[in-house]
This record gives structure tokens, sequence and C-alpha cells, in this order.
């Protein structure tokens, strides 16, 4: 599959599954080779995103604004052939999702309060020095500010 087809589909679903394919391609592209828990992390600063509003109204606004997340970095034409790594994404976005509907004090937080996150291989971002919440794998969390829900 290639990235330009899946922003496509996510394009015609119906909210709640496009929310789904855009996290699931967003944990494939920055996290496949970190664990699950690791996984789980990313996702949760995604929709953490997604509640404030600040980078859109639903997981693929703020997936896909501009240069933010990988979907928006990587080529379109990348192509996401690793089925094993793509069927545990779809697991962990969907998993997350369920999480996140709860109730905020009945919610499992891996990164409580993250709102960025980087790999230390790949980027050095000015916000860098942030609060570290923590690493996971080789990804660092962090909360550069901090988050509340939309009104």
């Amino acid at each position: 599959m290639k990235l330009a087809w899946i922003l496509w589909l996510a394009s015609v679903l119906p909210p709640q599954a496009a929310d789904s394919l855009c996290l699931s391609t967003t944990l494939y592209l920055e996290a496949r080779d970190q664990s699950v828990l690791g996984q789980q992390a990313v996702a949760e600063v995604a929709l953490r995103r997604a509640d404030s509003g600040l980078w859109g109204d639903s997981v693929c606004e703020v997936v896909t604004a501009r240069k933010q997340f990988a979907p928006t970095i990587v080529s379109p034409r990348t192509r996401l052939t690793n089925t094993e790594a793509w069927s545990q994404a779809v697991t962990i976005a969907l998993e997350s999702q369920r999480n996140w509907d709860l109730p905020a004090g009945e919610r499992k937080e891996v990164v409580p309060g993250a709102s960025h996150f980087m790999a230390h291989a790949i980027a050095s971002p000015s916000w860098r020095n942030a609060y570290q919440v923590a690493t996971i794998g080789d990804h660092t969390f962090l909360r550069v500010q901090s988050l509340k829900p939309k009104s």
C-alpha cells in the first residue's frame, strides 16, 4: 500500500474509521520498530493533540498537520509493506482509541502530559530541551506545552 492511497482512503471514510486508519498509519511510519509500549505512547500523543484541537479537530487532521508526524514528512510514494507491523499498528491504534474514549480519570496513560516526541537518531527540534516525560525505545516523549481538551 502506498501512503498516498491510504490518505486518500481516509478522506472518503466515515470520521471514526478515518481516524483509526490515520492513527494506524502514523504508528506504522513513526514506530513500527518500537515496542508495544512505544507505539501506545506515540498514539497517546496524537490522541492528546486531537483532544486539544490545536492541530485540528480529528486524528487525521492532527497527524497530517504540516511537519508534525510522519504522514506529512515522508514521501507520499512510501509503501507500507511490512504486513506484520501493519497488523500490530492497527491493533494498537484501535486499542489506544478505545482507551482514550474512557473518562480522563479511567484512561491508562503511558506518557502523561506528553505533547511531543522525537527520535534522537533523526530529529533535533528546537523544543528538545522541554520537560521529558519518558524515553521508550529510541523515542523521547516531552511536555512542550500543557494541552487541555477543547471545550
